[in-house]
């Protein structure tokens, strides 16, 4: 391919040249999200740094095959391997089944990215329908030796693999630390050492999720299912591995010395991780107070939010740091953004205004070449920001008659805003009613309903019906009911 894109490849601590397999095709595998709990502003941000990569990748002429799993099912906490399995709570608490409460968070996750304006992956598999291949790689893995069955469930071997091979090279830990402390956990003595991972679980008698396997009726451990699932929709080697950072210790780890052991090589050419999301500089969980669902976001509901800020907003303040920066959310972060965003917006409309002339004042030949430089240059999306507020002052100047513009120069510049705002960036013109003017548009809304009261007080039918009717083709649905006229806007 021509094209050379020079991604950070968190094995080689280093930025590197990426040209796929010297081909066409590139195979890309991100961890998904656990379907618990309601989409939140974590989710967003690998969704939408992984959406620009295939989105950048496709644009330059790759063929990508981008797949996303679900986890659904042996999902243990990130560390250690006793705990519980978060769809299973969820499901008795709610007395639900299990995969009940994953189609619903399966499906407002997708709601939440469509509304991110995230494109879907080409596929996305979940953990529950890939049961088989995650046990035959246990199987593989313990005919090499480097794992163990204990009391019905299987353990990786930290210490056998680590005589052969370097486990900690994608974090940076030292296997010699690791393998010198010990903690007291339950069901620690299942294990040889404390730092050994479950591939295999056995079921607890309460445990509802269970499938029958050569060593107990049970359940796969957490890391396994990517190891299993991106070898057989990629192949034994592919192209990128992309997540979370806070995914880097122990999930990757683990998978890359999964697949060492039972293939005998690395599958992963480049593993990418985006950096976290704080909320004012502290860490974003539940336990802390300070946890945003995407929802909450969108419609202003949460008690730490001054406005509903509309998804198109929240994409952009994401795409406001390259990927492997930490990006600290606030109200005041969040309205610079939309304010950026509409200025953004408001450009490209301006560029329909303009008339062309015989002649270009302007600096918009290398417009489209900073802005691929940019994107080359490990998915520096800020950067290409910058340099369409740029070109946006270039638009202004032209507007205001300081400036012109010849027919091809400006048919130019209405290429690259399309190219890089909308194909590669992702943004889109938001349908609905944002933040800022909601309650205008209410206040509009009402001015004209109590111009139909006044009309129909005075007897004025003709001029109620023409504004119930004008209403209702504009989407409302007008009531009048004892206590008054109800109102809502159908989408």
């Amino acid at each position: 391919m021509e094209h050379q894109l020079s991604i950070y490849n968190t094995l080689k601590r280093k930025k590197e040249l990426f040209v796929p397999i010297n081909s066409p095709h590139v195979g890309m595998y991100v961890c998904g999200p656990t379907v618990y709990g309601d989409p939140h502003l974590g989710h967003a941000r690998p969704a939408i740094t992984f959406d620009i990569l295939f989105r950048y990748l496709t644009f330059l002429g790759y063929k990508v095959r981008y797949v996303r799993n679900i986890t659904d099912v042996g999902h243990l906490e990130h560390d250690a391997d006793e705990g519980e399995d978060k769809i299973e709570k969820k499901a008795r608490l709610e007395e639900l089944e299990p995969m009940e409460i994953v189609q619903y968070y399966t499906l407002r996750y997708h709601a939440a990215m469509n509304a991110l304006n995230v494109l879907p992956p080409s596929i996305e598999p979940h953990a529950s329908g890939h049961i088989i291949e995650q046990e035959n790689f246990v199987k593989k893995i313990l005919a090499n030796g480097f794992a163990y069955e204990s009391n019905g469930s299987v353990y990786f071997d930290i210490e056998a693999y680590s005589k052969k091979h370097n486990y900690g090279e994608l974090s940076g830990r030292n296997v010699e630390d690791m393998l010198s402390t010990t903690r007291d956990l339950d069901g620690q003595t299942e294990k040889h050492h404390s730092a050994d991972f479950a591939l295999w679980k056995k079921a607890s008698p309460e445990h509802i999720m269970h499938w029958p396997s050569p060593w107990s009726e049970g359940f796969p451990g957490w890391h396994l299912e990517c190891s299993a699932m991106g070898t057989k929709y990629l192949g034994e080697e592919f192209d990128i591995h992309g997540g979370g950072l806070d995914l880097l210790f122990p999930h990757h780890e683990c998978e890359i010395a999964q697949s060492v052991a039972a293939l005998g090589h690395e599958t992963v050419h480049y593993w990418m991780h985006n950096n976290m999301i704080t909320i004012n500089g502290t860490k974003m969980g539940k336990s802390l107070g300070n946890f945003i669902t995407l929802e909450e976001f969108f419609n202003g509901s949460n008690k730490a939010l001054t406005q509903a800020y509309a998804p198109m907003t929240i994409r952009f303040f994401i795409l406001q740091a390259q990927y492997r920066n930490t990006v600290d959310f606030s109200n005041e972060a969040l309205q610079a953004s939309e304010k950026a965003l509409a200025r953004l917006t408001e450009a490209v409309k301006n560029i329909e205004r303009i008339t062309p002339a015989e002649k270009t004042t302007v600096e918009i030949s290398d417009l489209r070449a900073k802005c691929s430089e940019a994107m080359n240059d490990d998915l520096n999306t800020p950067i290409v920001i910058s340099h369409l507020f740029d070109a946006t002052k270039s638009i202004n100047s032209i507007l205001a008659g300081k400036d012109s513009i010849t027919q091809g120069d400006l048919d130019e510049l209405k290429s690259v805003f399309h190219t890089f705002m909308f194909e590669i960036l992702g943004l889109k013109e938001e349908e609905t009613v944002t933040a800022n003017n909601a309650e205008t548009f209410d206040k509009v809304v009402d001015l004209l309903l109590d111009l139909r009261k006044d009309a129909k007080t005075n007897k004025d039918w003709g001029t109620a019906d023409k504004i119930r009717n004008s209403m209702s083709e504009m989407g409302f649905e007008v009531k009048d009911g004892k206590d008054g006229t109800e109102w809502k806007l159908n989408k």
